[in-house]
């Protein structure tokens, strides 16, 4: 698909790289306000647990209808991103997003739930076009074999900026522009999403003015058709996506009003969304050892080592976020030694690593749905550290080895985001129905299916980019 010449193989992509892991961090912020917005929308509107799920149903059913869109003009017509280019599909992202961000300010100023809502989608709308050009666009900077690599590196960025997000946005909203008698306002959440749409048109600015490679397909080759969808392997990772989103988007969701519960802790809001931020904070530290430890060319020696200071760092960094003791957080480095044993089973292998870490996390889940107060609490956060690689994983497996079709099929990918639509919704119906606790058991069987896929591209893969994986079987 690419027309990639042997002499940018020996490029510097470090500059575009990092261009390109900024607007990372800036998605997962935003993204991640969701999980504060939808106990707060939920309060100020008075909705039933599978109301304010709306909020990631029209969010996440954005990249869908995005995606769609994309899919069915990239077969009638040709891929729009070969055409167009990379830089100008993520300046079209960018732009669509921040005009997402500034529909909140009506939607606010009139206090309309529906208004909340189709700001969300726009914004939703915008994150579909970065996530169809940038993390394709990021496996293009460099070696197939490191993509895996190089895709959690800008993840970890991306959880950085969910970290950072329940405690500085929870702050905003709940503290910062509530109403001075501490009642909740939709107007709390107005100069916030205007300050978003500010940043992320500096942003544009930024990779405006910064030289990115340019990966473009000749003309002749473009393609039309459906040939992506006779991959296998990419249609069970179209399924294995939705599942993936759909799981950490619930789990996140539901996370606040978990600890709500007098049987887990009994927290507020405000306390809770420091907890949210450890939650988020596991998946960050996840991905800075898993691009260490998926690549290939450092030795097993240099990796624990580097491992080893890359999770102490990160960890820093959380305690020094979150407005948590160290006797509060301490229980993370149980999760991180867990997640180094992991990954060294793992042996580098991202399929391997997957069903593994998928495995893991069914067995938090079920013991967050059967135990009470703090080792409830526990496994729930703990998950998203075993999130952590899935993303990437799941995405360079799916599109491995696709040639002309990888934006084709990168698409789809991306249309599975819908999971994050429509798994929060029956959560929420059956939080509503059975109480949150055991909702959790939606979730379950979504990292089940994560599992049997790492389990099916160990078999049928090898590793990405083999030539089983190149033939489509």
């Amino acid at each position: 698909m690419i027309n990639k010449e042997v002499k940018t193989q020996s490029r510097n992509y470090t500059i575009p790289l990092i261009t390109i892991t900024l607007l990372f961090f800036m998605w997962g912020f935003i993204t991640c306000m969701n999980d504060i917005l939808i106990p707060y929308l939920k309060q100020l509107f008075k909705l039933t647990f599978f109301e304010s799920m709306l909020v990631q149903f029209c969010f996440f059913g954005a990249y869908f209808i995005g995606s769609l869109i994309y899919f069915l003009i990239s077969i009638s017509k040709g891929d729009p991103i070969n055409k167009a280019g990379y830089k100008k599909g993520i300046m079209f992202g960018i732009f669509l997003a921040a005009f997402g961000c500034i529909l909140f300010y009506p939607a606010a100023t009139f206090s309309y739930y529906p208004l909340f809502l189709g700001a969300l989608f726009i914004l939703g709308l915008g994150f579909t076009v970065l996530q169809i050009t940038a993390n394709a666009y990021v496996s293009l900077l460099g070696s197939e074999e490191s993509a895996s690599s190089r895709l959690n590196m800008t993840q970890a960025f991306n959880a950085f900026g969910t970290t950072i997000a329940p405690v500085l946005g929870g702050h905003l909203i709940f503290e910062f522009f509530s109403a001075p008698d501490g009642s909740f306002s939709a107007v709390a959440t107005r100069i916030p999403y205007l300050i978003f749409a500010g940043i992320l048109l500096l942003v544009a600015l930024l990779i405006s003015r910064v030289k990115l490679p340019s990966f473009q397909t000749q003309e002749e080759e473009i393609v039309k058709g459906w040939g992506a969808l006779e991959f296998s392997h990419l249609k069970f990772g179209v399924f294995a996506m939705f599942c993936y989103v759909g799981g950490e988007v619930a789990v996140g969701s539901f996370i606040i009003s978990f600890l709500e519960q007098p049987q887990i802790m009994g927290f507020n809001e405000i306390i809770s969304k420091n907890y949210l931020s450890l939650y988020w904070g596991g998946a960050m530290i996840g991905r800075f050892l898993g691009a260490i430890s998926l690549n290939q060319s450092i030795s097993q020696g240099k990796k624990a080592i580097y491992m080893l200071g890359a999770a102490a760092a990160v960890f820093m960094v959380i305690f020094s976020i979150v407005n948590l003791s160290f006797a509060q957080i301490s229980f993370f480095i149980v999760f991180i030694v867990l997640n180094f044993i992991a990954f060294f089973i793992g042996k580098a292998a991202p399929a391997r690593t997957l069903s593994i870490f998928a495995a893991i996390n069914v067995l938090l889940l079920i013991s967050a749905m059967v135990n009470h107060g703090e080792l409830a609490m526990y496994s729930i956060l703990g998950i998203g550290i075993f999130n952590s690689i899935m993303f990437s994983n799941i995405y360079t497996l799916a599109i491995s080895g696709l040639g002309k079709y990888t934006s084709q099929g990168s698409s789809l990918v991306v249309m599975a985001i819908l999971g994050g639509a429509i798994v929060p919704i029956f959560q929420g119906y059956l939080a509503d129905q059975f109480g949150v606790q055991h909702s959790f058991i939606i979730p379950v069987f979504c990292y089940l299916v994560i599992l049997i896929f790492g389990v099916y591209c160990t078999k049928y893969l090898g590793h990405v980019g083999n030539s089983e994986a190149q033939s489509g079987h």
